[in-house]
């Protein structure tokens, strides 16, 4: 039996890379490739959700973002001996195209594909390079855009393609939106991967500053560090507001479809999601992400008037609860809402992505 074109995805150990790595996965396997992911011992624990035909290789890399000296004098040497492993392994098996989505772990195969000269391309989630892929985006064949505008070297054409969504959204994309009401009214908070805390210390808070028959409606289902998560239960139970507070759901995209209101970090995925999904939100951007690239990230939903976007420096109870009153308040402007990030999403991203990448494998 002949097997299918190779394809190499090379993808941080973050939420925000591995997502839409795993979306274009999904579908070049139904198309018959043979998929491998080249990731790092952290990202591989966020393969779980990846087709299981996929190979999920763990090369050698580092982060001169994090650790001791030690570390950041090792890391040269450790992404170099993970860029010449790939670099033999490259020369040998000749893959039709290797895809980076950012992150240090992308390094190796990257490097290795720029090497051995084989059709690469990298995809950028935020609407600002990160690091590793600011390095390659002279040195592939395409870059694909998740946020438009996308900030780009001089000279660099981006194509936008959109921030591709794993199947559990698409199967909710422009699921019915139920408007805030004298009924049940659901509010998600999730924090990422990163940056959690000020959630879980002013969303409780604005929630108790919401009248008392608004209260009696709402439940809460709020992501929070393990650390934090029994006082978050426990300021929810004294104010008498249902609620779940775990440190990962599983089931977001149900939860999304079934919520009125979305309170959030603008991390890419996130926004893609709420967007394909169509739902108001609140938007977090978080102050210490690189070049601030969650603020742009926002700048589509914000624009739109889809969301509203409270920056940490103003992110206070008084704040939030206010936001929180006018979007619940206010059914037809909350409706509007919803059908605004409904027509800023890209729903077919990946179908565009796989595009570009076809693209590029038959013109080599």
């Amino acid at each position: 039996m002949a097997q299918g074109p190779l394809m190499i995805i090379a993808a941080g150990g973050t939420g925000g890379h591995m997502f839409p790595a795993q979306a274009l996965a999904e579908v070049m396997i139904r198309k018959g490739w043979r998929v491998r992911l080249s990731t790092d011992t952290r990202g591989a624990r966020y393969a779980g959700g990846f087709p299981h035909l996929v190979e999920v290789q763990e090369v050698s890399s580092a982060t001169f973002a994090r650790g001791g000296i030690a570390a950041k004098l090792l890391a040269p040497f450790k992404i170099l001996g993970g860029i010449l492993g790939a670099t033999w392994r490259m020369r040998r098996e000749k893959p039709a195209i290797v895809v980076g989505f950012g992150g240090y772990p992308t390094i190796p195969a990257m490097g290795a594909a720029y090497l051995t000269g084989r059709p690469r391309m990298i995809h950028e989630q935020n609407g600002i390079l990160g690091r590793v892929n600011k390095v390659f985006a002279k040195r592939v064949h395409a870059v694909a855009c998740g946020t438009w505008p996308t900030v780009l070297p001089d000279g660099i054409e981006g194509i936008h393609t959109g921030n591709p969504v794993r199947a559990a959204v698409l199967d909710r994309a422009g699921a019915p939106y139920t408007p805030p009401g004298d009924w049940p009214m659901s509010i998600v908070v999730i924090g990422g991967s990163q940056g959690a805390r000020i959630l879980s210390d002013v969303v409780p808070a604005a929630i108790a500053l919401l009248p008392e028959e608004m209260r009696a409606h709402l439940r809460v289902a709020q992501q929070a560090r393990p650390e934090d998560q029994d006082r978050v239960i426990g300021a929810y139970y004294e104010i008498g507001v249902t609620s779940e507070v775990e440190p990962f759901f599983r089931d977001i995209p149900r939860r999304f479809s079934e919520a009125q209101l979305i309170i959030s970090r603008s991390g890419a995925s996130s926004v893609a999601d709420i967007s394909v999904i169509g739902r108001p939100s609140i938007l977090v951007p978080y102050a210490a992400a690189a070049a601030d690239h969650q603020t742009a990230n926002a700048k589509g939903l914000v624009d739109a008037n889809a969301a509203i976007r409270i920056p940490e420096s103003k992110f206070t109870p008084e704040v939030v609860a206010e936001a929180i009153a006018t979007v619940l308040t206010q059914p037809d402007a909350a409706t509007q809402m919803s059908i605004a990030a409904l027509n800023a999403g890209v729903p077919d991203a990946t179908d565009k992505l796989v595009a570009l990448v076809e693209e590029l494998a038959d013109a080599a």
